[in-house]
């Protein structure tokens, strides 16, 4: 059973189409890539499956579940780290890790808290609140309340923004170890050459519409990069190439 299912899926804000038609579908296991500039309907299309906001028509699946009706469930099931969010002001790292891990019932939780703030070098704001911490500490405390539960199944958006070089170099061994293990892994990122070393399938959205579905081995060809397709398939509709 696939992961993910994403039928016809439609969503329009007044007049204007956010998501046209969109179909594809992820397989369990799969680190799945969803590419596309700003506006293409990436981030719409999350907030759909993780059951924030429901579809103008068409339908989607996760994990079997329907996120219009079981948008709590899924949320259960699955980690999920949005692009703009930020860990609660007025709790420290440790607090929010631990208030995430009861939500999810997770055994043995101080150990798990304490490997995560290790990780992602939180131990020297132990009692800073989230609201002092900076860009990059707010999302290393989300990343570990996303991982914390060990979920099947992942969304990230935009997870490498905000971090330096050796927490994306970490990260990306983190998920690369995610990926052997057989979990499944929707990532979402505008920094494509770090994408192109752990995604194996993708979908590329432009305008709300699916311009490519494929293996990432597929679809480079003749040496062409990730960054090289993106802008060969969206980049002249956006004004990036001539």
């Amino acid at each position: 059973m696939p992961a993910i299912v994403v039928e016809g899926l439609t969503k329009s804000y007044g007049g204007s189409l956010a998501l046209d038609q969109a179909t594809f579908s992820v397989p369990e296991g799969a680190f799945f890539g969803c590419f596309g500039p700003n506006g293409a309907g990436k981030s719409t299309l999350l907030k759909i499956l993780t059951g924030q906001i429901p579809p103008t028509s068409g339908r989607a699946e996760v994990l079997g579940l329907d996120p219009s009706r079981d948008g709590m469930e899924i949320k259960r099931r699955v980690g999920i780290v949005p692009e703009v969010e930020s860990p609660p002001s007025y709790l420290t790292a440790s607090e929010f890790l631990t208030f995430a891990g009861t939500l999810h019932q997770v055994q043995s939780l101080d150990g798990k808290v304490s490997r995560w703030m290790d990780f992602f070098d939180l131990q020297g704001a132990e009692g800073t609140l989230c609201r002092d911490l900076s860009k990059g500490m707010r999302q290393k405390v989300m990343l570990a309340a996303a991982f914390i539960h060990e979920p099947k199944l992942l969304f990230l958006d935009e997870p490498f923004i905000n971090l330096d070089p050796i927490y994306q170099r970490k990260l990306r061994d983190y998920l690369l170890e995610l990926r052997d293990q057989g979990r499944t892994v929707f990532l979402c990122s505008h920094i494509l050459d770090v994408a192109q070393r752990i995604v194996q399938e993708m979908v590329i959205l432009d305008h709300g519409k699916v311009v490519l579905r494929d293996r990432v081995s597929n679809a480079l060809v003749g040496g062409e990069d990730l960054e090289t397709l993106f802008l060969r398939l969206v980049g002249r509709g956006n004004g990036l190439v001539p």
